[in-house]
């Protein structure tokens, strides 16, 4: 089921305001990110180990946060790369379509439905840490 060119482009403009989005909000939060360094050279108070603790911990999600964003808009270049080669709505396993319903919730999917079950249920423990 290939899509029309009016899906394509609807689509296309999704991704477009999602890629903006996200680099807004990248930006933001490394200027933050520069920010909080910089008051914190600036006010160089002896902390508790709590207020270090506070402090680690809103740094790595902050870092989190940007690593995430950054792998949705990478996310969105390769959804952009498959819509320039016309495979955009193709499934990268089966070969068989993207409902647009699915794309339009998730412009980035690379899976059909069906295809996306089968690989959350395969790989669902991958990059979890155990002991």
């Amino acid at each position: 089921m290939a899509l029309s060119k009016t899906q394509i482009s609807k689509l296309g403009r999704e991704l477009d305001r999602q890629y903006e989005s996200l680099l807004e909000e990248v930006r933001d939060a490394l200027e933050k990110s520069e920010n909080q360094q910089y008051v914190e050279l600036i006010d160089r108070a002896p902390a508790d180990s709590g207020d270090q603790a506070t402090g680690d911990a809103l740094a790595d999600l902050n870092l989190a946060i940007i690593d995430r964003h950054v792998r949705e808009i990478r996310d969105i270049e390769a959804a952009r790369a498959r819509m320039a080669e016309g495979r955009l709505g193709t499934c990268i396993d089966c070969g068989g379509g993207i409902a647009f319903e699915r794309l339009l919730a998730y412009p980035t999917a690379k899976r059909c439905h069906a295809c996306q079950r089968q690989h959350e249920k395969t790989y669902a423990h991958e990059g979890n840490p155990t002991l």
